[in-house]
């Protein structure tokens, strides 16, 4: 009994040593296990829906973020990771459907920020990138309907 103790302690000092040393996989396979892990996010990255649009980062995140508290509690998409450096919000598709998704932000010259959603689930994929795409473009929209408008003042039409 006396080694099986031993034993389990030692077990118990190398998890601890490799998690608190940065081992990659070890902390992902730590994340993962209590269902926070982003990697599958990042890996379906490269075959993510993808949208530009005129508005700087700070404006995209923030109704990103608006966007997916939803209008209607079931479609709300609850933040389980955030990422500052890698510009990334991970969400669940809805607070009862688990499926992770990702939503990833890039910086672009003139102001314009990139938006990538991924998902190993299509559906999830397609779904939200539905909800933010529109509404994003609805935010957007009055901006340039007004701007025509000005243009017109000023033509004198």
């Amino acid at each position: 009994m006396k080694y099986w103790n031993r034993f389990f302690l030692l077990a118990i000092c190398c998890l601890l040593s490799a998690v608190l040393s940065g081992c990659a996989t070890v902390k992902e396979m730590g994340k993962g296990f209590i269902g926070v892990s982003t990697q599958v996010l990042e890996e379906k990255r490269k075959d993510a829906l993808k949208k530009s649009f005129v508005l700087d980062y700070d404006g995209c995140y923030v109704k990103v973020k608006e966007i997916l508290k939803g209008n209607v509690k079931e479609k709300e998409s609850p933040v389980y990771a955030e990422d500052a450096k890698k510009k990334m919000i991970a969400v669940y598709l809805t607070q009862i459907d688990t499926t992770p998704v990702g939503i990833f932000f890039t910086e672009e010259p003139g102001g314009n920020t990139l938006i990538e959603i991924s998902s190993p689930s299509i559906y999830a994929k397609e779904e939200i990138a539905n909800r933010i795409f529109t509404g994003i473009d609805e935010l957007i929209k009055p901006k340039v309907e007004e701007k025509k408008i000005n243009v017109k003042e000023k033509s004198g039409n």
